[in-house]
């Protein structure tokens, strides 16, 4: 420890976590103190004002510490702290977030994107940075990766054929923090500003799908949006049943209307219900003619989706495959 034992008054160290991370142990993003260092300055003449600092390890560095230092200077608390390498949980990530997104720290639209980001992008940095595999098998990658953030972070650290001093590896601690902080805002920007709102509307949207088809089992969005990774998750929060088999949209391109088959599940391609067999594969006219419904544009040959002229016409294409 640099705190000098005989301070004639109590030393405050308080330990933080950034992000929790309830599957991993603590090593991740939990590296990091902010030390009171009035301390330090027991013998000077003149005390000066005490300087926050925020503490994690010297030597090697890796993803999780540099994002961790940069993400709590975004917090009024520590935004002016020094950052101080050594060896010698209240959560920031919420704080983070909140003033984001300009609402209070309890706020529900918070605590979703609090869970998106860390799923999205802080897990990921947790689980390298502790030795995760990413997948239960023993079989070998088919392609390397070395692009990815934490990846990128270690490549900072001093070459092994470089001579090193801890000024230089401070310095580059530095730069790893920038590169780590501007993937972190960059994401924390597309939570925010991206999928939330694509969130909330599609939720809209799911409300109101018993007006597009008294099944309940086709959802319109009156415009398009990423709501893939949204359908899931919505369906079991607002207790949708039968699920949802179809989504229609417009496309903004081509301005035909499409009607997409929901997968069984995220990242998953079979879908819960595909196009019916005797479309798949056919286009214009002739698909027209099979399906019985006038402006059929195409089908893909898994069935997965298809397209039709107008809405109505692909309204009625999602209608007589829930029939198949």
């Amino acid at each position: 420890m640099f705190i000098d034992r005989f301070a004639g008054r109590a030393i405050q160290r308080c330990i933080y976590s950034s992000f929790s991370s309830k599957n991993f142990k603590t090593r991740g993003l939990n590296h990091f103190r902010m030390i009171n260092t009035e301390a330090e300055q027991l013998h000077s003449a003149k005390k000066p004002k005490a300087c926050k600092r925020v503490g994690t390890h010297n030597g090697s560095f890796h993803c999780d510490e540099a994002l961790a230092c940069y993400m709590i200077r975004l917090t009024h608390k520590f935004k002016d702290a020094d950052i101080v390498r050594t060896r010698d949980p209240k959560h920031y990530g919420r704080e983070i977030v909140s003033r984001y997104l300009g609402l209070d720290v309890n706020h529900s639209d918070v605590e979703r994107v609090y869970l998106a980001l860390y799923k999205g992008f802080m897990e990921e940095i947790d689980a390298v940075d502790n030795g995760i595999n990413q997948y239960d098998t023993e079989k070998p990658a088919r392609y390397e990766r070395n692009t990815y953030l934490s990846a990128r972070i270690s490549r900072i650290n001093p070459d092994w054929m470089e001579e090193n001093t801890a000024d230089k590896e401070d310095r580059l601690f530095h730069n790893a923090m920038k590169v780590a902080g501007n993937e972190f805002e960059e994401m924390l920007c597309h939570y925010t500003k991206s999928w939330l709102p694509a969130h909330s509307f599609v939720s809209d949207c799911i409300k109101l799908r018993n007006g597009v088809d008294p099944s309940g089992e086709i959802l319109f969005l009156k415009r398009y949006c990423p709501w893939k990774e949204h359908i899931f998750e919505l369906e079991r929060a607002l207790h949708v049943d039968p699920l949802i088999k179809y989504v229609l949209y417009q496309d903004d391109r081509s301005l035909t209307w499409r009607v997409q088959a929901v997968a069984i599940a995220p990242s998953q391609f079979d879908s819960r219900k595909p196009l019916p067999i005797a479309w798949r594969g056919l286009n214009n006219d002739e698909l027209s003619k099979v399906a019985g419904i006038d402006g059929c544009v195409f089908v893909h040959s898994s069935g997965f989706i298809g397209s039709n002229k107008t809405f109505d016409g692909a309204l009625a294409m999602a209608r007589k495959s829930l029939l198949g």
